[in-house]
C-alpha cells in the first residue's frame, strides 16, 4: 500500500520531471525561432535597402561622437536590446569597444556565435533588461545605442533612465524608435515603387520574421509609437539633452534621436 508520503513524493517528482520538459521545448522552440530570425536578419541587414541607410547613419553619429584625439577602441559604446547583433558587431568591426545587451538569452547566444567566429576581442555580449537597473555600474559607457526596441519595451520610459545612468556624463546617445505602426502591404508597395519588385519580395525576407518576433516580444498593451514631441519629452525627463530628432527608416516611418547625457554643471 501506498502512503500519502509516497504518494506526494510521485506527485512531486511528475510535476518536476513535467517543468523541466517544458521549460526543454521552450528553449528548444526559443533558440529555433532565434537561429531563424538570426539568419534572416543577417541577410536583410546586409541587402535591405533602408537598413543600410539606417546602419550607416547610426555608425557616422557614432563616429562623429568621438572627441578629438581618443582612440576609438578607448570609447565604450553599449548597444541596447541588441538582438542577434548585427549593429554591435559592425560597430566592434568599426574600432570601438563594444558591449550588447539583451533580455532574450536566445539571440544572445546567437550573437556570442557571430562574435567567436569574427574573434573580436572588443566585442562582448550579456543577458538582461538594461532597465532592471542591476546590468551595469552608473557612468560606465562613453555612448549607448538603441535600434527600434523602446515601442515594444513594457517601460520605455524606465529603460531612458537606465540608459542615461550608464552613460558618464557628457556621453552621447542615439535612439531610433518607431513612429507609427508598419504596414506590410503598403512597405512591399513602398519598396516595389522606389527600389522595384526584386528588392520587395526580398523584405519579405525581414517582415514575415519580424512580425513574428514582435508578436512574441510585445508586452501587454499597445505599442510606444512617439511623435517628435513626445520622443523629445521622454528623453528630457530621463535626463539627457536633446541635440537632434529627425525621421529615418522607410518612408519616415522611425524617429533618430540623438542625445547627451546632462553633466550637471
Amino acid at each position: 500500500m501506498i502512503s500519502d508520503t509516497q504518494a506526494g513524493g510521485s506527485v512531486a517528482s511528475t510535476e518536476v520531471l513535467m517543468n523541466s520538459m517544458l521549460g526543454g521545448l521552450r528553449w528548444g522552440l526559443d533558440r529555433m525561432l532565434a537561429v531563424g530570425y538570426g539568419v534572416a536578419y543577417d541577410y536583410i541587414f546586409e541587402r535591405f535597402g533602408p537598413y543600410q541607410t539606417l546602419k550607416s547613419e547610426v555608425l557616422d553619429l557614432v563616429g562623429a561622437s568621438v572627441p578629438e584625439g581618443v582612440s576609438r577602441r578607448d570609447v565604450r559604446v553599449l548597444d541596447i536590446a541588441c538582438g542577434p547583433g548585427n549593429m554591435t558587431i559592425t560597430l566592434a568591426e568599426a574600432g570601438f569597444s563594444v558591449v550588447g545587451v539583451d533580455p532574450y538569452g536566445a539571440l544572445v547566444e546567437v550573437a556570442r556565435e557571430k562574435r567567436r567566429a569574427r574573434h573580436l576581442a572588443n566585442l562582448a555580449f550579456r543577458e538582461g533588461d538594461l532597465a532592471r537597473g542591476s546590468a551595469f555600474a552608473s557612468v560606465t559607457f562613453d555612448q549607448v545605442v538603441n535600434i527600434h526596441s523602446l515601442y515594444l519595451h513594457p517601460e520605455p520610459r524606465r529603460l531612458l533612465r537606465e540608459a542615461c545612468r550608464v552613460l558618464k556624463p557628457g556621453g552621447t546617445a542615439i535612439f531610433v524608435n518607431r513612429a507609427r505602426r508598419i504596414s506590410h502591404w503598403s512597405t512591399l508597395r513602398t519598396l516595389q515603387a522606389g527600389e522595384g519588385s526584386r528588392a520587395a519580395l526580398r523584405s519579405l525576407l525581414w517582415v514575415a520574421p519580424n512580425s513574428i518576433f514582435e508578436a512574441l516580444r510585445r508586452p501587454t498593451g499597445e505599442p510606444h509609437y512617439w511623435d517628435e514631441d513626445a520622443f523629445g519629452q521622454a528623453l528630457q525627463e530621463a535626463g539627457f539633452t536633446v541635440l537632434g530628432l529627425r525621421r529615418t527608416f522607410l518612408e519616415g516611418s522611425s524617429l533618430l534621436a540623438l542625445a547627451r547625457r546632462d553633466t550637471g554643471e
